[in-house]
């Protein structure tokens, strides 16, 4: 996923007011509307304005925006920062789920309440949303955090600051990625005598060194030596609960899985945990390791490796 850089979309200088950026909207929008512009790529630019133009009107959205562009440094990167669209709260607006006409990039950081009609205010305060990171361990075991976050808030001059609040946050046992936890009353405050809405909170695992997260299963790659997948053999293998033991059958080619039921992230049912097999060389290095690579190719006469690929056709 790529940084989107709206300002550059509409052609303005981070600091453009908000009369700047819909003077600038319209004149593009105008340019490039596939109704009035034959070009081949006109449909494509204008989705890119209209979506700019989301971001940027709304000065709950340019703030959170602006922030992400300091996170993200290097905005070439084709892979963001870790948490770069987290910690970051806004108000339901009574907007749509994900819409179609906009990228990757701005439903990440926005969410499924960062587009579409508004409604009238209720008596109870507005529901608020944000996407929180916890570690993997967290889901494991349960667990309770301090989080960080930040608020859009309009100052006297109708100016918007991100302003930092904290909360505790008690983690459930076996929450999962893209499960919303409710904090009662945590949401925006009521105009009238009505109660405060709700902050709705979205899970996010922190990129793990080891391990991958699909749903509630969890999988890591088993590093092996090659005699260890051919001859078979117990090894010790990291989990998220501890190193366990593993048997690794005689024959066993790289990639496959090995499974440990139940060890996945806990639930009703538990999830799996997967150990990829993955097999490596020991290097040539040495007179005894060379003889040893030339013993085997003299032993292995007639193997080809490649006897089960795919032909390529020129």
């Amino acid at each position: 996923m790529q940084y989107k850089d709206y300002y550059a979309l509409l052609d303005l200088e981070r600091s453009a007011s908000a009369d700047e950026v819909k003077r600038a909207y319209r004149k593009l929008a105008r340019k490039f509307h596939p109704d009035l512009n034959k070009e081949p790529d006109a449909e494509a630019r204008f989705k890119e304005i209209a979506e700019a133009y989301e971001a940027l009107k709304d000065p709950e959205r340019r703030a959170a925006y602006d922030e992400v562009g300091k996170r993200w440094a290097d905005r070439s990167a084709e892979q963001p920062p870790p948490g770069w669209d987290s910690g970051f709260e806004f108000s339901d607006r009574g907007f749509s789920s994900e819409d179609p006409r906009y990228s990757e990039f701005f439903d990440s950081l926005f969410g499924r309440h960062g587009h579409g009609a508004g409604r009238a205010r209720p008596a109870r305060g507005e529901d608020h949303h944000a996407k929180v990171s916890i570690d993997l361990g967290d889901s494991y075991s349960g667990a309770t955090r301090t989080i960080t976050l930040q608020m859009p808030v309009r100052g006297p001059d109708a100016g918007v600051s991100l302003q930092q609040r904290q909360l505790e946050l008690r983690i459930p046992k076996g929450v999962r990625a893209g499960q919303q936890l409710r904090l009662s009353g945590q949401g925006g405050q009521s105009l009238g005598e009505g109660r405060a809405g709700d902050l709705y909170l979205e899970i996010e695992f922190r990129p793990h060194p080891l391990f991958r997260v699909d749903g509630r299963d969890v999988s890591f790659v088993l590093p092996v030596a090659p005699w260890e997948a051919a001859l078979g053999a117990q090894v010790f293998a990291p989990t998220p609960q501890g190193a366990v033991e593993l048997r690794i059958a005689p024959g066993s080619p790289a990639g496959r899985k090995l499974r440990l039921k139940g060890r996945g992230l806990p639930g009703e049912p538990p999830g799996d945990l997967f150990a990829v097999l993955s097999i490596v060389l020991p290097p040539a290095e040495g007179a005894a390791r060379e003889d040893a690579y030339r013993a085997l190719q003299s032993a292995s006469a007639g193997f080809d490796p490649r006897s089960a690929t795919v032909e390529l056709t020129p």
